[in-house]
Parts: structure tokens; sequence; C-alpha cells
């Protein structure tokens, strides 16, 4: 799906600054051009179409395993069916045209399923694990491609998007390129807007501005530049100006 989404941003970028034609996009990109045509009219790939193919004799199937593994539930473990005894009875007692490891795989899954019915249980429980944000702890930054408008002319540009993760409040800018500058010049845009920064972390997908090499694992060499910004907003006295909630902690990983 990631690579759709691509494939789409980078035919729609042809198409709205060089005005391509449809199969002059659909030569360069080795697509049809239906997918083309489907990359003009929307960013978003439309979903795949999954065929549903009608199943009658695994349909009649799952009802006889069914029936065999509810007769288990009285039964001594001893005798209890397994998938091999399972798909003898079906080709004995009802000359049933099913592979040996649709069964195996069937009868593993409803096992579990048919045993929990029994017992008055649900299968699987929906539920939620709830995201707790405290108010001026955490933000997010990353950057994103946009297509904007310049003297009549679309060109491609770069958005700063900072967001508080507790609020959602956001601050973007949209620059030129993704040099450094612009990456420090965000964040302080996003300081004054948001009155401070977070007093925890900040998040980043991809830090490469402020990196100056990648080491073994998740370790980085920051560069000279990154690590005086960040020093200039280490933590400061509770109250202060530069601080949303006392203290201040700016994360760079």
């Amino acid at each position: 799906m990631e690579r759709r989404v691509e494939l789409f941003a980078a035919i729609r970028f042809d198409w709205q600054r060089y005005r391509m034609p449809v199969r002059a996009l659909a030569r360069k990109y080795d697509v049809h051009r239906r997918t083309v045509r489907q990359a003009i009219a929307s960013p978003v790939p439309p979903d795949r179409k999954v065929a549903v193919r009608a199943a009658p004799v695994r349909e009649a199937v799952a009802g006889w395993i069914d029936e065999m593994l509810r007769e288990d539930l009285a039964a001594p473990r001893k005798q209890r069916h397994t998938a091999r005894r399972v798909f003898e009875r079906l080709v004995d007692e009802h000359d049933a045209q099913v592979s040996y490891s649709y069964v195996a795989k069937y009868v593993a899954r409803r096992r579990a399923e048919i045993a929990a019915e029994d017992e008055g249980g649900a299968v699987g429980l929906a539920g939620f694990v709830p995201q707790v944000r405290e108010p001026g702890a955490e933000a997010e930054v990353d950057f994103g491609d946009v297509t904007v408008e310049l003297a009549g002319q679309l060109a491609r540009c770069f958005m700063f998007g900072f967001r508080l993760s507790c609020s959602g409040k956001g601050v973007h800018r949209v620059y030129a390129s993704q040099a450094q500058e612009a990456f420090l010049e965000g964040h302080v845009t996003a300081f004054e807007v948001t009155g401070g920064v977070p007093w925890r972390q900040i998040r980043y997908d991809n830090l490469s501005p402020a990196v100056a090499k990648v080491l073994a694992g998740r370790s980085r060499t920051e560069t000279q530049r990154w690590l005086a910004f960040r020093a200039f907003y280490e933590p400061a006295p509770a109250g202060s100006p530069r601080c949303l909630h006392g203290g201040l902690l700016l994360a760079a990983g």
C-alpha cells in the first residue's frame, strides 16, 4: 500500500507540474493508463477488490467438522478427534472432496472457539487501550511533501509539522527544502506559537537534519548545530516563559 501511495504521489506531481499526458505517464512509470487516471483523480489508491468465491463443499464440511468437535467436549481426552481422524471420517462417511491441509487448519482454529463457546465465554473481547497524554508533555515532528503554486507554477515543497500529543494543536510551516535551517526554524516557530517547549520529549519519525552519522542500533552522532540548539532548550526553572509546564526536555531520538 505504501508503494502505491508513493507511486500515486509521483504521478500526480508530474501531471500537475509538467502536464504530462496520461499515455506518457503510463510509459514512464510502467503502469496501466487506468492506474494513471486513478492517481490523477485521487491521491489515495483505491482498495483492491477481492473476489468472493463460493465454496459450497467447504461450507458443508465445516458443519460436519463442528459436529465432531462438539462431540469431543464430552469425550475423554484420548478419545477426541485428531485432525487426521476428522479427515478420514469426512472421506469415509460423507465422501467429501476436501484437502487434509484445509481440515487441519480448520480444526486447529475451531477447536478452541467451540470450547470457549461451551464454557459460555466469548471467543474474543473487543476493547482498546486508552492513550493518556499529559498536557504539554509530548509532541511530534515530521516533514511531508506538498505541492504549492508559486508565480503561477506548481512547485514541490516540504511542510514542517509540529503537533502536541495531548491537545492535538498543530503548527505547520512550508519550506523549499528539508535542510537543517528549515528544521530548526520550524521548531522555533512552533515553540513561539504554542507558548513553550514540551517538558518531556518530542518524537521524530526521521531526524536526519540533526544527525551527522548513524551508528549501530539506535545510536546517532548529532550535528554541532543541533547540539547547540538542544543546549539552548535545556531544562529551565519552573515558571520560565520558555516552558509549558515547569521543566523542559527536548528528546533527539
